[in-house]
């Protein structure tokens, strides 16, 4: 009994720290974790965004960067895109393909609603569209 009630805490207690990704139905598609971590639905991490704006796979392996200016940066240091500080996501030729709101809802160009990142730093709910969740290009 004292390890069930061990493990339904521990759970809790990660699922506290874990920040929800939803599809434009609700449905959570995957978790950001207050580390870095990066999970899908059934919480299998699928990647890591690190504080220095590392984005790495499962495996470990550099596929991009999110720096510090809202750049976005493929594994080869070519831009791909931009994420400003009013959430307008643009890509590498500053076309607009996309929003993330202030109150975390993810738009595509066209402002529909393609998913939400509530309480998700803007800049790892843009990593997790470029490189785990969505594409809006």
């Amino acid at each position: 009994m004292k390890k069930f009630i061990l493990f339904v805490f521990s759970f809790i207690t990660l699922s506290s720290f874990a920040q929800t990704i939803q599809n434009s139905s609700y449905s959570t598609v995957g978790y950001i974790k207050e580390d870095g971590t990066v999970q899908n639905q059934s919480y299998s991490t699928i990647g890591y965004i690190k504080k220095d704006g590392t984005v790495q796979n499962q495996s470990y392996s550099t596929v991009g960067y999110i720096k510090a200016d809202g750049t976005i940066q493929n594994q080869s240091y070519s831009t791909i895109g931009y994420i400003k500080s009013d959430g307008t996501v643009q890509n590498q030729s500053y076309s607009t393909i996309g929003y993330i709101k202030s109150d975390g809802t993810l738009q595509n160009q066209s402002y529909s609603t393609i998913g939400y990142a509530k309480n998700v730093d803007k800049k790892w709910a843009a990593a997790a569209v470029f490189f785990f969740f969505y594409r809006l290009n």
